[in-house]
């Protein structure tokens, strides 16, 4: 390894970067959390904003003191970002995990945007749209109902993946279990259970809404978070389904919460 790549390291994992990505997976806690509130509103017939990263984002800048949580909210999610970009480079050799990583970098960054959106404009683009255009944008381009078709599909499987992780338990090799009391141990593993399972079954859901805009050739079929916990409220089920799947998200969060504590690093 050179002089550069040790220092790159030696910084990923200096105790103030460890302590701001605890901050962060907190601050992912948060997010989830209020994703969660405002599902139950929507499937109690109350709710007025969007139930996705946007909405929650929107909610705290609305409470007092609201920019001085968002701009924590930054930090922990650029030190988020950070530490998972060290893991691709310096992480696990497994191509998996290296990817797994760098999808986790897109995704902190993107809400390190929309959050600096937020704190600069005041409002961000709806969820939905943003998926939507990026939809039509690739439809157009040749090839593009193949290439829809394919990340839709890989949506289905990292929903897939997520409930599997939750049923499996895998969530455990990310959490330093010598350090966890037995109740400890006990409470993250039914935490972790419910909310990855929650999440599987979104992403799950959301890939097959891509996979229908990419037969159809229509970019409206797709939708963000917000839209489909919208669409669990639609099944025959009633809004009882969506009432589950948010109660999973509120669990979620406090996986993260724990996941801020225990977390290996």
């Amino acid at each position: 390894m050179s002089q550069a790549e040790t220092a790159a390291r030696q910084a990923a994992d200096s105790p103030a970067m460890v302590r701001l990505a605890r901050i962060g997976l907190a601050c992912r806690g948060v997010l989830y959390g209020l994703i969660g509130v405002l599902a139950v509103q929507i499937a109690l017939g109350d709710g007025d904003r969007e139930a996705d990263k946007n909405g929650a984002i929107g909610m705290m800048a609305d409470l007092p003191f609201g920019a001085v949580i968002l701009w924590i909210m930054v930090v922990g999610f650029a030190a988020l970002a950070l530490w998972q970009l060290s893991e691709v480079f310096f992480g696990s050799r497994k191509t998996l995990d290296r990817a797994e990583s760098a999808g986790r970098v897109a995704v902190y960054v993107f809400i390190v945007f929309t959050l600096l959106t937020v704190l600069l404009s005041g409002s961000a683009k709806s969820e939905d749209k943003k998926s939507q255009d990026v939809t039509g944008d690739l439809l157009a381009l040749p090839a593009g109902q193949a290439i829809v078709a394919l990340i839709g599909l890989g949506l289905i499987a990292l929903g897939a993946y997520w409930v599997y992780q939750g049923v499996k338990k895998k969530f455990r090799e990310e959490l330093d279990i010598g350090r966890m009391s037995p109740r400890a141990r006990q409470v993250m593993d039914r935490l972790g259970l419910a909310g990855y399972t929650a999440r599987g079954l979104i992403a799950g859901l959301a890939g097959i809404f891509v996979v229908q805009a990419a037969l159809t050739f229509d970019s409206d079929k797709v939708s963000g978070i917000d839209g489909t916990l919208r669409a669990f409220a639609k099944t025959p089920v009633g809004p009882w389904l969506l009432v589950a799947i948010a109660l999973g998200l509120l669990l979620f969060a406090g996986y993260c919460f724990g996941e801020s504590r225990w977390r290996r690093t």
